[in-house]
């Protein structure tokens, strides 16, 4: 079992940054990619991030590209989401999660992760 525990989330004014970490402990062995999630309020969970362990890709959703940094400690079994130009839109609920997963690439849809952390709030302010 994948335990994943979020944290680093607030509330920021526009144009702020965050930054989020997701630790994992248990049998991470079998894991290939971790990825960050987020669900705004009222709507559908949607994909944000995600980088293999080996850290040779990264896979961004258009809304945050060149604004939002995914990396990863294997060291420490951490993954962060570093967000810079936070913008309202970006108010959601973030969750990490890890998939056994790839095949072409990370994988960027929320079926093909396996484990879920239970997620940090982030809240941009106008």
């Amino acid at each position: 079992q994948v335990r994943l525990v979020e944290s680093g989330g607030g509330v920021v004014q526009t144009g702020g940054s965050l930054r989020l970490s997701c630790v994992a402990s248990g049998r991470t062995g079998d894991t290939r990619v971790m990825g960050w999630f987020r669900q705004p309020p009222g709507k559908e969970r949607e994909f944000v991030a995600a980088i293999p362990w080996s850290g040779y890709v990264t896979r961004y959703a258009d809304s945050v590209k060149g604004r939002f940094t995914i990396s990863r400690d294997v060291r420490r079994r951490t993954v962060y989401l570093q967000m810079d130009s936070l913008k309202p839109d970006d108010t959601a609920l973030y969750r990490c999660a890890f998939s056994k997963v790839y095949n072409e690439g990370p994988p960027t849809t929320s079926r093909e992760y396996e484990y879920w952390g239970q997620g940090t709030q982030v809240t941009v302010s106008s």
